[in-house]
């Protein structure tokens, strides 16, 4: 299998693209000196200034400043005084756009193939917390995302790239107090 860290360049791009060629690809953490990957299934995106659904809509804060930083940095926060959530940071710096991950494929304890679905349950599995806000994501940090390759097709084992007609969208979860215009903004992706 060949593996390829995403790098900055990969998201300096459109927020839509950057959020559709996620999927296929791998969240990796590495924890306790092993590693934990899931093969994102789900995503979410939130584009700039005028997203009233973005956090950044009104500004930037102490919470929200990853947002306007640098492409392929995290912006992890704290929702519902409970839930940890972790998005990649898209486009140029100053401009606050990012992609939530909701969903993904891996494997369980017993090697089981298991799906997430909600972005607080595979934050969980990955053990991620506020601590990789603001941080690149990486090998180095210890949370990164990458292109593998095989010939097995879509498994926990290898991504692919999954052409535009696998691609479901809709509306994103949650955030009626947007307005109807951008709650109903299909900005959600998903595939089987």
């Amino acid at each position: 299998m060949k593996r390829k860290k995403l790098t900055e360049k990969f998201f300096d791009r459109p927020t839509l693209a950057v959020a559709k060629d996620i999927l296929g690809k791998f969240i990796v953490r590495k924890w306790r000196g092993k590693e934990i990957a899931l093969m994102v299934t789900e995503v979410e995106a939130y584009d700039g200034h005028k997203d009233r659904a973005s956090h950044a809509s009104r500004g930037m804060t102490g919470r929200n400043r990853p947002m306007f930083g640098k492409p392929g940095h995290w912006y992890v926060y704290f929702t519902y005084g409970m839930h940890w959530l972790i998005n990649i940071v898209t486009r140029e710096a100053g401009y606050p756009a990012a992609v939530l991950i909701r969903g993904g494929l891996g494997k369980g304890k017993n090697g089981e193939v298991i799906k997430l679905n909600g972005p607080a349950r595979l934050a969980k599995f990955l053990k991620v917390g506020g601590k990789f806000s603001g941080l690149p994501s990486s090998e180095k940090t210890g949370l990164w995302l990458e292109d593998r390759r095989s010939s097995r097709g879509l498994s926990p084992e290898g991504g692919i790239k999954i052409p535009a007609s696998k691609i479901k969208k809709g509306p994103r979860v949650g955030v009626a107090y947007a307005g109807p215009y951008w709650a109903k903004r299909h900005w959600r992706f998903w595939t089987d």
